[in-house]
């Protein structure tokens, strides 16, 4: 019989990397090696300005090897939401997988999706995100609610957008899901070899925040905890590696990256980080710091977890269930004081108290689960 079709919509090359892209194209790699004719449809015109603070929209890395991806959707004309969706319902796909994870995106894709359905064949499942996002803004629920009606089931990746879900629809199949490993970065390379090409000293004390800069990502209280540890003078030679664009107003954070105290003890790298750099920044690390003030699942939590990086997250959202406190990493309260304590608790404890149960728990994590989770849905897709 002939495979059947499947097709991700969402952010994917040219696109930038980013957790979202880089999810959509690893998805895609597990369906294509399970027998599934799996292709993309990403953007061609994704985010005004005003939602996109970075420099460029666009990666400058190769493409991804064998995996179709067609830049199709443009966000904001509403005659090419009408076109895709027409083309699609053409194609009949067995399944959609659409990702979302901003209202903004809701009228493109909700009409989209509305079109693709007249062909009473294709399920939809949705990968959500989030279902209210960390910043918000006018019009958030009404489009949220415009885009879940064509929406058949979804998956969730935290507890807590799994219970925003169900503020708004009570009556569709959704399941929780923790997020994959992301494993498509390299293999683990070791400390030396990663410390080498990034110019760090051997002897260093190396705290990571890696990922875009954004205020609810909390890199601020982060830089009051780094504060409270320097003037403690406890934990020699530590440093503060901060590797990720600023999503935020960079002058926002200026005071505390010039502080006296701290300034020469930073590792600044504040430029969009590349597929091809990720395992140097993550592998340099003694331990990942997400000091978040509010969070739904993290894509750097499975980052960390595929490089066996021990990890220190706040208390909120889903991240103390991703990350079991003592076990994995450690679980710090949302403030300065509290983040300080756990990273000296950290290094008094070592790397290695750590290790065996983190690499016990990445095993729950596999791609195979979320593609089975698509596929078991109150329907059934016979692979090929």
């Amino acid at each position: 019989m002939p495979s059947q079709k499947i097709i991700i919509i969402g952010p994917a090359y040219p696109l930038r990397g980013g957790g979202i892209a880089t999810f959509n194209e690893r998805l895609a790699k597990e369906f294509i090696d399970e027998g599934f004719d799996t292709t993309i449809y990403t953007f061609s015109y994704q985010y005004p300005s005003f939602l996109f603070p970075g420099k460029t929209q666009f990666s400058s890395e190769a493409p991804p090897e064998n995996i179709p991806i067609k830049i199709k959707i443009n966000s904001v004309n509403p005659f090419n939401w009408i076109s895709v969706g027409n083309e699609l319902k053409r194609l009949r796909p067995d399944i959609i997988v659409v990702r979302y994870w901003l209202p903004f995106m809701g009228p493109c894709l909700g009409t989209i999706l509305r079109r693709v359905k007249k062909n009473h064949h294709t399920r939809v499942i949705c990968i959500a995100d989030n279902i209210l996002p960390h910043e918000k803004r006018p019009g958030d629920k009404i489009f949220t609610k415009y885009f879940i009606k064509p929406v058949d089931a979804f998956i969730t990746m935290s507890t807590k957008v799994f219970n925003d879900l169900k503020s708004f629809t009570k009556n569709k199949p959704a399941q929780l899901i923790p997020h994959p490993l992301y494993d498509n970065f390299g293999e683990k390379i070791s400390k030396e070899e990663a410390r080498k090409k990034l110019a760090i000293n051997h002897d260093d004390k190396v705290i990571l925040f890696f990922g875009f800069i954004r205020r609810y990502k909390g890199l601020d209280m982060l830089l009051e905890a780094f504060k409270i540890l320097k003037s403690a003078h406890k934990i020699p030679n530590l440093k503060l590696l901060i590797a990720g664009e600023f999503y935020d107003d960079k002058k926002n954070y200026e005071n505390l990256l010039n502080d006296p105290l701290i300034q020469n003890e930073l590792i600044l790298h504040t430029h969009f980080i590349s597929n091809s750099e990720v395992k140097y920044y993550l592998c340099a690390a003694d331990c990942v710091v997400q000091p978040y003030r509010n969070a739904t699942q993290s894509g750097v939590t499975p980052l960390a977890y595929h490089f066996e990086i021990p990890m220190i997250v706040t208390n909120v959202g889903g991240l103390p269930s991703l990350v079991p406190d003592k076990k994995v990493g450690l679980v710090a309260e949302p403030n300065p004081e509290s983040i300080a304590e756990k990273i000296e608790a950290y290094f008094e404890l070592g790397e290695t108290f750590f290790l065996t149960n983190l690499r016990e728990e990445k095993k729950k994590y596999s791609w195979k689960n979320m593609v089975e989770a698509i596929l078991n849905f109150n329907f059934t897709i016979q692979k090929n």
